[in-house]
C-alpha cells in the first residue's frame, strides 16, 4: 500500500469512530512530533560537536575513511 492509500485509510478510520480515547491519542501523536525536534534534546556539547564537525567538512578538513582505518589495523 503506498503513502497516500495509508493516509486515507487512516483518516477513514479517524472519520468512523466515536471513540474519544483513540482521538485523544492521535491528536497527541501529532502534538508530540511537532514539538519533539532531536536536536533540542541533544547536550550542547553534542551540538558543538556536531556543528563543528560540519565546519570542518565545509572547510575541506576531512581524512579518507580507508586512511583513517589503516592507523589503527
Amino acid at each position: 500500500m503506498n503513502i497516500q492509500a495509508e493516509k486515507i485509510e487512516i483518516m477513514r478510520m479517524i472519520l468512523d469512530t466515536d471513540n474519544p480515547t483513540i482521538l485523544e491519542s492521535v491528536k497527541n501523536i501529532f502534538a508530540k512530533s511537532a514539538t519533539t525536534d532531536f536536536w533540542d534534546t541533544l547536550p550542547q556539547e553534542q551540538k558543538e560537536d556536531i556543528l563543528q564537525g560540519i565546519k570542518d567538512i565545509e572547510n575541506g578538513d576531512i581524512v579518507d575513511y580507508e586512511d583513517f582505518i589503516k592507523q589503527y589495523r
